[in-house]
């Protein structure tokens, strides 16, 4: 996706918002619902994929990462689906490697903190893109 590994993601990527305006037939506004839902929902998907890592649920974990990372590429919430699909790959990893009790736990520290970050930057940069009638 990036053209170099050390290069970040960008936060939203405009040409996944602006496909997502032409399909969602930007006459009807859906595209700023579909974004002001996705932002609606950030919270609790953050609060799932903590209390899954964080308690050592194994399934809850593949859930509560796969809603986060297929929900930010539907956004072009490049960096945030990035960060999902890392945390994905370490967890399904992780999971034949060890016990998952033991492993989850450890990822919520390596990633939790990273991943909260990047979604309240992604939070404020939909937002202002909508108060700017940005292209949404």
């Amino acid at each position: 996706m990036s053209p170099s590994d050390d290069a970040p993601l960008p936060l939203v990527d405009q040409s996944v918002v602006d496909r997502l305006r032409e399909e969602l037939e930007e006459d009807e506004g859906y595209s700023k619902v579909f974004v002001g839902n996705f932002i609606e929902c950030l919270p609790r998907r953050l609060s799932k994929l903590r209390l899954a890592l964080t308690t050592g649920d194994l399934d809850g974990s593949v859930d509560a990462v796969l809603s986060l990372k297929t929900s930010s590429q539907m956004v072009g919430a490049e960096r945030l689906a990035g960060l999902a699909t890392n945390l994905e790959s370490e967890i399904r990893a992780g999971a034949h490697a060890a016990d998952a009790a033991v492993v989850l736990p450890q990822l919520a520290v390596a990633f939790l903190r990273n991943i909260n970050q990047c979604g309240r930057q992604t939070t404020h940069r939909l937002q202002a893109q909508c108060a700017m009638g940005a292209s949404l």
